[in-house]
């Protein structure tokens, strides 16, 4: 035996087949027939005009009711639709305002490395300088000082490169977050 949620989808289905074909061509023709032969029926003395129209009548009304119950399935259908659809966008929008919390964060986060990218830069200048003096006074130092100094540059260099890559990767993404505000 068919359980209770089974029949209600069921009636359900046939409820939405109704109401589609309620809405469609063959049903407008179906029902510009029936009025058509309701009013030949009484022109060709097949049935008195008042029982004609009193069944019309019947018919059209208990169609109206039918009609209207359709009609209200689907809005509420509608409806349950739109507010699922609403809680999703709900949800969008904090991951979004979460995101973009997020890109602030690391955006300060990368300005305090550049901060101290910048004082170890001048560490390794104040570095340097002492190495040089210590050059000045020792003509015995080795090409392996000015190697060391080479490898420092080029290791600073590379960090500030990459620091840079994010900084325009992080604008990037603030950039995606305010049109998706937008939208």
């Amino acid at each position: 035996m068919k359980s209770h949620i089974e029949k209600t989808e069921t009636l359900e289905k046939i409820a939405n087949g109704i109401t589609w074909w309620i809405g469609s061509i063959p049903s407008l023709i179906a029902h510009t027939l029936f009025f058509i032969i309701s009013f030949l029926l009484p022109i060709l003395h097949i049935v008195e005009f008042d029982k004609m129209l009193l069944i019309l009548t019947t018919v059209v009304s208990l169609e109206a009711i039918y009609l209207a119950i359709f009609i209200q399935m689907s809005v509420n259908r509608s409806h349950e639709k739109i507010e699922d659809i609403q809680e999703d966008i709900e949800d969008i929008q904090e991951d979004i305002e979460e995101i973009s919390e997020d890109i602030e964060e690391i955006s300060e986060d990368i300005e305090e490395i550049s901060e101290d990218i910048e004082e170890i830069n001048e560490d390794i200048e104040d570095i340097q300088e002492d190495i040089e003096e210590i050059n000045e006074d020792e003509d015995d130092e080795d090409h392996n000082e000015r190697a060391k100094k080479v490898i420092l540059k080029s290791s600073v260099n590379s960090n500030k490169n990459e620091i840079k890559a994010l900084k325009d990767i992080i604008l990037q993404l603030k950039n995606e977050i305010n049109e998706l505000k937008k939208d």
